[in-house]
């Protein structure tokens, strides 16, 4: 009988307290550690693979400045640095070479989600951005914008490496 209520005593008081961790939002839980672990897990959950209906920026001068992801060519789950997908072209300068609803091929050389190196360190960017290229793979714009990452040379796009002003 004692024992039976010294453990609804103990379910009471934690239940009445709520938890006393620091990181369950608890009575003691301070309303800026809220938003802060809020922000941080709305941050963690943009970073994911190049998947169907995301949107990307166009890093070259091909005409185009915003594409929608349609398929990625390579991997089940989506695209990452360097792979190759199948997009529509949602926003277009009006003389470029190419046009706004035209289904286009590109090599996503900026993600949001990082990728490990050999080294140990970590690439990722702040934005996604992909370059337009032919189905051959040759780019259909003559410069590249921002940075690439080197890892374009692995998966054998030399030449967007060339057109690019910065290497990261």
């Amino acid at each position: 009988m004692a024992a039976s209520f010294a453990s609804r005593c103990s379910r009471v008081s934690r239940s009445l307290f709520g938890g006393l961790s620091n990181n369950s939002p608890g009575l003691f839980t301070t309303s800026h550690e809220m938003t802060c672990s809020n922000s941080f897990s709305q941050l963690q959950q943009q970073r994911t693979f190049i998947q169907m209906r995301t949107v990307l920026k166009v890093a070259d001068n091909s005409g185009a400045k915003k594409v929608m992801c349609i398929q990625a060519l390579k991997g089940k789950k989506g695209a990452r640095l360097g792979d190759t997908i199948v997009a529509s072209v949602k926003e277009a300068h009006p003389n470029g070479k190419v046009k706004k609803g035209k289904v286009v091929y590109g090599v996503v050389v900026r993600a949001a989600m990082q990728r490990g190196r050999c080294d140990g360190s970590e690439v990722k960017f702040d934005d996604n951005a992909v370059v337009l290229v032919d189905k051959q793979g040759q780019p259909i714009g003559t410069r590249v914008f921002g940075p690439v990452p080197h890892e374009l040379r692995q998966k054998k796009h030399v030449k967007i490496l060339t057109l690019a002003g910065h290497i990261a």
